[in-house]
């Protein structure tokens, strides 16, 4: 995720480090949630592709992650996952409701956190080299809320960020004026040095909280394109050698952060629990 601190990052290697991995299947993980009114209007994407292969698909229809394709970071990460955020990462903030996950922030006082939330990996499980992904997802809202759909290079533990790329498929920061505009963002090591590349698509009416938004990539050997809802709006050519972790293997992230260097911290007009609801996630390849 996201806009990473680098100076914080290059004492930290270890992104992962200062927190757990919790299996998903385990039962004494407790997912209950109160039942919240989820959209009914939005985009849908096609099922389908020319020239593509749907090759793998999770559409969140039970009552927990399936843990052959993810698991739950927990804890505070280092400097707040990098990025000074706020909140506490726990498996007990993930819900499903009618065939959606849900990824709740809550304002609770926890470990020496003031705020709670989930953050969803699918390292060591599902990990992917180019094609076409979809996201369909409903944003929080508020000052402060940070969501994020990304991904990770599958070399990063033992290459480090930057060096292991990182692609944002979505990103959005919540405060006013702020909600309707999606962020689409890569991160690399460019001969050493931290590089990032990014561009970002406002909808011209209402925010990405109010319905049910896509959020997509097409990847290839050449190039990454971002997409809302099907338009693409940024663009970058990884055919430089100085991009070729781009050219490699990532895997999935999905989290709700709560303050940090970006959209800094929640004010009084923020208000708690907020969700990430997401419908689901889709993985395209040519054929």
């Amino acid at each position: 995720m996201k806009t990473l601190n680098y100076l914080l990052f290059s004492a930290c290697l270890l992104f992962f480090s200062g927190c757990g991995t919790e299996d998903p299947s385990n039962p004494g993980t407790d997912n209950t949630q109160t039942e919240i009114a989820i959209p009914t209007t939005g985009y849908t994407s096609p099922e389908s592709y020319d020239g593509m292969t749907l090759v793998w698909e999770d559409d969140f229809d039970g009552n927990s992650l399936d843990p052959a394709n993810w698991s739950h970071e927990s804890g505070t990460g280092q400097n707040g996952w990098g990025n000074n955020e706020l909140q506490y990462y726990r498996s007990q903030n993930t819900s499903f409701q009618d065939g959606h996950l849900i990824i709740t922030a809550k304002e609770e006082s926890f470990n020496g956190s003031d705020y709670t939330s989930s953050r969803i990996i699918s390292m060591g499980k599902q990990q992917f080299r180019y094609g076409r992904i979809d996201f369909r997802a409903v944003m929080p809202r508020g000052q402060g809320l940070w969501p994020a759909l990304w991904m990770l290079g599958s070399n990063f533990e033992t290459e480090g960020w930057p060096a292991c790329g990182e692609i944002d498929i979505m990103e959005m920061i919540g405060g006013s004026g702020r909600e309707n505009t999606v962020h689409g963002t890569v991160h690399w090591s460019n001969d050493g040095s931290y590089a990032q590349f990014g561009g970002e698509k406002s909808l011209s009416n209402g925010t990405l909280a109010d319905q049910f938004h896509v959020f997509s990539i097409e990847w290839d050997a050449t190039k990454i394109r971002w997409f809302i809802d099907n338009e693409v709006y940024h663009e970058i050519d990884i055919t430089p050698a100085q991009l070729d972790e781009f050219r490699r293997s990532f895997f999935f992230i999905m989290n709700v952060a709560v303050g940090g260097n970006w959209p800094g911290s929640p004010n009084a007009n923020t208000t708690f629990p907020q969700h990430m609801i997401v419908d689901y996630v889709r993985v395209f390849q040519a054929q």
